[in-house]
């Protein structure tokens, strides 16, 4: 029995790293790459969401350095010096109290070592009293950077798994149009050998097949291309397979937005960014008008003094000192520096309030514009649609006379070619809205973020 447990703990000791690394490969792809699990993915691995998010523990440590002057500050120094020549002072001549003359005499010992410990107090500084006072701005501004990348990050990846789906639905109209064509390529040529028509309609066919075939293999290399956009947008690794998933009629159903909504600034991201920028602005105009306080801080001090002229005796007595003190310090005259520096923090924060004035007017126009694009996106779809279900009705039925012997091979191809014509726009109309629909709500600040 303590063989065989023995023999388990081997087996799972020795198969451990492959559980690991199958664990880590499952969990470092998608098995059903839906839009919403592609952008959870890249807000959970886009590098720039990963530096977004260092920022604001780079963020939270500044904070607590700075806080830290708050606090009582401790430190000791050592020292220990050997005179090769001790100091001399002149004393009054004792022994001739009258003479005018003073006497040197060499005071001090040779060896002197010193252990001293301080504590220090900030009572009042306005360096320290500008990083407390502005924490909370600095950790809203962390935030807000993470996000705007994430909402960068959203978009982005939208718009290319749009793409994407868009180039995969061509080819599968390219393989649904071949299909097609070497179905009328075998019938033209059954036609031709039973006497029933010229050379020139399975000729027609064939050039029809081949035309089909050269755009579908240039719709499969942009698939590969655009995939690998895709995976990069979302920090996927980039040997690793990415199966889209998807249902074109939730698309479709997707592509509706209202359109009553109005464009208020303050929801955008960007502004919510100038804002807590102009916050820091304020802090920075008060921190410039303290520059006229004195600075205070407390003090404490205490000293372990050895002396002694034999080295190999010096630390055998002790002369300790020991002190405690207040500082108060106070620039009375800069040249006016610190008016200037006041005049300055002033016209910065008037500067970033025509930064909010320009951006107020720049998301009007974007919505504006954003808005006009997707209602005619939107219009052009839905006269796709119909024109989809008319192109699809108009080849079948042609196709059906041709066999019958009614039509010419000429009307067939050409209703073959309306029919993935209008395949192809219909897909890329709904394409066009639904990135239309995106530029809108980014307009209006409400992309939505999935949480990873």
């Amino acid at each position: 029995m303590l063989g065989a447990k023995k023999y388990l703990i081997t087996c799972l000791i020795g198969c451990w790293p492959y559980l690991l690394y199958s664990q880590q490969s499952t969990d470092s792809t998608l098995q059903q790459a839906t839009l919403e699990r592609c952008v959870q993915y890249a807000l959970q691995h886009q590098p720039v969401i990963k530096q977004s998010e260092i920022d604001q523990q780079i963020a939270e440590r500044s904070i607590r350095s700075a806080l830290s002057a708050w606090l009582p500050q401790i430190s000791g120094a050592y020292n220990l010096n050997h005179y090769l020549k001790l100091p001399v002072s002149l004393f009054p001549n004792f022994n001739n109290p009258t003479s005018p003359e003073r006497v040197p005499v060499t005071v001090g010992v040779a060896n002197q070592s010193n252990i001293q410990f301080t504590l220090s107090q900030n009572i009042f500084n306005r360096d320290v009293l500008l990083a407390s006072r502005t924490a909370n701005t600095y950790r809203l501004q962390a935030r807000q950077n993470l996000v705007d990348n994430q909402i960068d990050v959203t978009v982005n990846v939208s718009k290319a798994f749009y793409d994407l789906i868009l180039t995969q639905k061509q080819v599968d109209i390219l393989n649904g149009d071949i299909a097609r064509l070497e179905r009328s390529l075998q019938d033209a040529t059954n036609q031709y050998q039973s006497g029933l028509v010229d050379r020139t309609d399975y000729k027609r066919a064939a050039i029809a097949l081949n035309n089909s075939r050269a755009q579908r293999k240039q719709a499969q290399e942009q698939v590969n291309g655009k995939s690998q956009y895709l995976k990069q947008l979302m920090g996927y690794p980039p040997a690793a397979d990415l199966q889209l998933t998807y249902d074109t009629l939730q698309l479709a159903n997707e592509v509706y937005l209202d359109t009553n909504q109005f464009v208020r600034p303050e929801s955008r991201i960007e502004y919510q960014l100038l804002r807590t920028q102009q916050d820091l602005l304020k802090a920075n105009i008060t921190y410039n008008r303290w520059a006229y306080l004195p600075t205070v801080s407390a003090s404490a001090n205490y000293n372990f003094v050895y002396q002694n002229n034999e080295f190999a005796k010096l630390y055998s007595r002790n002369f300790p000192t020991s002190l405690v003190g207040l500082t108060i310090a106070l620039p009375i005259f800069q040249g006016g520096r610190r008016v200037q520096e006041i005049r300055i923090a002033e016209l910065q924060l008037q500067r970033s309030q025509w930064d909010l004035t320009n951006l107020s007017n720049v998301v009007n126009t974007e919505y504006q514009q954003a808005l006009a694009n997707y209602k005619g996106n939107l219009a052009n779809y839905r006269a796709l649609q119909e024109n989809l279900d008319l192109a699809n009705d108009v080849y079948r039925v042609i196709q059906l006379q041709y066999r019958s012997g009614v039509r010419a091979y000429l009307d067939v191809i050409i209703a073959q070619n309306d029919l993935r014509t209008t395949q192809l726009t219909y897909f890329n109309a709904l394409y066009q809205v639904l990135v239309s629909k995106l530029d809108v709500q980014r307009a209006l600040g409400t992309v939505p973020i999935s949480q990873p």
